[in-house]
Order: C-alpha cells, then structure tokens, then sequence
C-alpha cells in the first residue's frame, strides 16, 4: 500500500516477523548527492523519534519528493506523522 504526502511518500505491508524493516530513498529528481543525503537524513531523523510508537513487523519504504528541497526537519517530520497517521501505524496508548 502506498500514501502520499506534501513532502514523502510512504509504502509498507506487512512482513510477519516480530521487528520492522524501513528504507530511506531520495532518487536523483530530488537533486544532487547532498540535497539527497540531506532529505534521508531528515526522514532517518523522524523515523528515529517515533520508532517506539510504531506497530511492529512492516517493511517501511520513505521516498523523498523533489518538494523536500530547503524545507525544515519540523515539516517534513508532520509530512512523515501524517502519512504513518493515515496507514494507522502507531500503536494504540
């Protein structure tokens, strides 16, 4: 399944296995190797602070869109929440 936000686009299924696996991906429309490590980096960051709150046993793929470009580790990171939201990945409190 596939959602898509402002600034990502967020794939994931389910794996049957007891942890998750994610990837970070920014392809060369996003720009050159530092735009793009800088848009992995943002994501990783994000990904990194809500790890605990994410349902178990998903592969996880983040892409970055070209629109990542310049933009703050605060907006991309409400892109990301309201994509993992929208997959209802976190985990009922």
């Amino acid at each position: 399944r596939s959602i898509g936000e402002r600034y990502i686009v967020f794939f994931y299924r389910k794996n049957d296995l007891s942890y998750n696996r994610t990837a970070f991906l920014a392809s060369k429309k996003v720009g050159n190797s530092v735009e793009r490590n800088r848009a992995r980096r943002l994501m990783k960051e994000n990904y990194r602070i809500w790890k605990g709150e994410i349902k178990e046993g998903y592969d996880m793929i983040f892409i970055a869109r070209s629109t990542i470009n310049g933009q703050k580790a605060f907006d991309v990171g409400k892109s990301m929440k309201r994509a993992l939201h929208k997959a209802k990945m976190f985990q009922k409190r």
